[in-house]
C-alpha cells in the first residue's frame, strides 16, 4: 500500500516535457533570387520566440498565431539593413507542464541572415 501511495505522489508531482523540431523553407520575405555565383555572405543568425500558457486547455493563442509571433520577434531582433534577408527559417517547439491540467508551449524561430553583394 505504501509503494502505491509513493508511486501516486511521485506521479502527481512530476511534469512532462516534449520537444519538436520543424525545419521548412517558408519563404517569408517573398523574394526570389537566382544565384549564378556566390554573391552573398552569411552575416549572422536571428532568433525570436513566443510562448503561451494554458490551464485545462483554455487560454492563449492558436499554434499558428504563436508561430507568427515567433517569426515577428525574429525579424524584429534581426534588425535587417539594405540588402540583407533571412533564409532557412526553422522552428523549435517545446511543450511542458502537467498536460491535462497545465501546459506551456514555446515556439522559437531561428533563421540565417545573409547579405547580398
Amino acid at each position: 500500500m505504501r509503494k502505491l501511495l509513493l508511486f501516486a505522489v511521485v506521479l502527481l508531482l512530476s511534469s512532462c516535457s516534449a520537444h519538436f523540431y520543424d525545419v521548412k523553407d517558408y519563404n517569408i520575405s517573398q523574394t526570389q533570387v537566382v544565384l549564378d555565383e556566390a554573391n552573398f555572405e552569411v552575416v549572422g543568425v536571428a532568433e525570436g520566440s513566443a510562448s503561451v500558457t494554458r490551464v485545462f486547455g483554455i487560454g492563449g493563442l492558436s499554434y499558428k498565431s504563436l508561430q507568427g509571433n515567433a517569426v515577428a520577434d525574429m525579424y524584429k531582433s534581426a534588425n535587417l539593413k539594405g540588402s540583407q534577408a533571412i533564409i532557412n527559417v526553422s522552428f523549435k517547439v517545446r511543450k511542458s507542464g502537467f498536460m491535462p491540467i497545465y501546459s506551456n508551449t514555446e515556439y522559437t524561430a531561428t533563421g540565417i541572415i545573409v547579405e547580398f553583394k
